[in-house]
């Protein structure tokens, strides 16, 4: 189920966007007016310093009036919800240490198991890209047994996040998973196996031209069943479970929120400065 957060997200804004529109509007048209009343009184230099000037002013009042009013709803989104469990519950409870850099859109967890370092890192991004519901069936398909009522209709289990897996040990090189968490699951679709431990992060250019060169191993769905599960059993016992699929996009959309936040008060202190 989408949170109130990620509905508000979808719907609302875009809605009081809407409403916006026709005032901004309103205001060109009016110093349209005004300048051309200006141009039959005032000299040519004249027009082209104070009516820009006045022009510029109204114009950037209305839009720091408009991101007050989006930035006053937002708070009152963040305020009225709380932390979901999910999120409370990893962080005090769980083995992993949380960095999250306010400004940017990834966030990345670690670990110590024994002598391996782990690394997962994941992005808001998945969230800005995905439409709910885009991974549903066709509607038509349902048409040949009769129209499906509301209730038979399954809920959107959010948004897929993409998960970068990395296991290091000394001198023996890393093991870099691709995995997706979603609807408390965590789903592997590839694992790579790298002798230098600086291509799992591929942190250059140069890192990543060499990881691409790396046979890759074959699609994780086309292993041996068995040898599927150990793998998935491996990862379970190094924290990378329901848990972390449960929290990973609930923490996403808590941080888009702040960022979006965060993104507006730039914006508007940036129009406001003089």
């Amino acid at each position: 189920m989408m949170s109130l957060r990620a509905v508000a997200r979808t719907a609302a804004p875009r809605a009081l966007r809407a409403v916006s529109a026709s005032p901004i509007t309103l205001g060109r048209a009016t110093v349209r007016a005004t300048s051309n009343v200006l141009r039959t009184q005032l000299p040519q230099k004249a027009f082209s310093t104070s009516v820009f000037r006045a022009a510029a002013t109204e114009i950037d009042a209305e839009l720091s009036e408009k991101l007050s009013t989006e930035i006053g709803y937002e708070q009152d989104i963040a305020s009225n919800e709380p932390v979901p469990a999910t999120v409370k519950d990893f962080l005090e409870n769980g083995p992993f240490e949380l960095v999250d850099k306010a400004g940017e859109e990834d966030v990345v967890l670690k670990r110590t198991f024994g002598n391996e370092q782990i690394t997962i890192s994941f992005s808001i991004a998945d969230l800005q890209n995905y439409e709910p519901g885009m991974f549903d069936e066709d509607p038509a398909l349902g048409d040949e047994e009769g129209a499906q009522s509301e209730e038979d209709i399954p809920e959107d289990g959010g948004a897929p996040v993409r998960l970068n897996i990395v296991i290091e040990k000394p001198n023996k090189g890393a093991l870099n998973i691709d995995a997706v968490a979603q609807d408390g699951s965590i789903v592997v679709d590839n694992m790579f196996y790298y002798h230098d431990s600086k291509l799992a992060h591929s942190a250059t250019a140069e890192a990543q031209h060499a990881s691409q060169s790396v046979y890759p191993g074959p699609p994780f769905g086309t292993l041996d069943e068995d040898l599927q599960v150990l793998m998935e059993r491996y990862l379970e016992d190094r924290g990378i479970n329901q848990a972390l699929a449960l929290f990973v996009p609930d923490y996403l959309d808590m941080k888009e929120q702040k960022e979006y936040l965060r993104w507006l008060n730039n914006i508007k202190g940036f129009v406001d400065a003089q």
